[in-house]
């Protein structure tokens, strides 16, 4: 598909799932440290179990950088054990609440100043920060103009025929900031109604009669030879 149909495409696709699903409100949390927390957590864990573990910590007064560094990485283990993992989300949280005072005496907003591409590469050089968790503080936390690529993004971008030819997070990532505005709220209300399309619609066995992309989905049009659910 050639630049002029991509911008096309994505606002159609954006307001579609808009229309079907509402504004998502997305990221569920009281203030940006709580989104670091989360976004943490939810590695390759259910939104509902980490909610389990962010509400232990809150019942223990653990939710900021220095009750974290002061909490027993043993306790806190036993704190994040809803999300899975727990063992090494304990570590992964202890490493970004020492890097995160060692280097910035836990002021998020001097870290959130610099420019986004600056802000990404320190968060991916804290032990168990990849791309996506760096990209969902930028966006979410710090509110800065960058776009999160989970599996259910690239699930439903594949199935509607829109894949980008290489399968990497930065081919995926360029689609989408290459071919809409670079907006922080476009970004986080597009990223999260392609996860509630991935979740609840466009799913591993998907419910395509249900979907409000249907009339222009590839894998949809090609049902009768099998639909792919990769």
């Amino acid at each position: 598909m050639d630049v002029q149909s991509l911008r096309q495409a994505l606002p159609d696709i954006y307001q579609r799932l808009l229309a079907r699903f509402g504004p998502q409100h997305w990221w569920p949390a009281d203030e940006p440290f709580e989104v670091i927390i989360g976004a943490i957590l939810t590695q390759s864990a259910a939104w509902g179990n980490v909610e389990k573990a962010i509400a232990n910590l809150r019942g223990v007064g653990a939710l900021s950088p220095r009750a974290l560094r002061k909490l027993p990485r043993a306790r806190l283990a036993k704190m994040v054990y809803p999300c899975g993992y727990y063992n090494a989300k304990a570590l992964k949280l202890k490493a970004f609440v020492y890097w995160l005072g060692n280097h910035y005496d836990d002021d998020l907003d001097r870290l959130f100043a610099l420019d986004t591409g600056d802000l990404r590469q320190r968060l991916l050089s804290v032990h168990g920060v990849g791309r996506e968790t760096a990209d969902s503080i930028i966006l979410y936390a710090a509110e800065k103009p960058i776009f999160v690529i989970d599996a259910y993004t690239r699930r439903v971008i594949s199935r509607l025929g829109l894949a980008p030819e290489k399968d990497s997070y930065a081919v995926y990532q360029a689609f989408f900031m290459d071919n809409l505005p670079p907006d922080a709220e476009l970004f986080n209300e597009y990223h999260a109604l392609l996860v509630c399309q991935g979740k609840n619609v466009c799913r591993r066995r998907p419910l395509c009669p249900e979907c409000c992309l249907s009339d222009i989905c590839q894998s949809y049009a090609n049902l009768d030879g099998g639909l792919s659910v990769g």
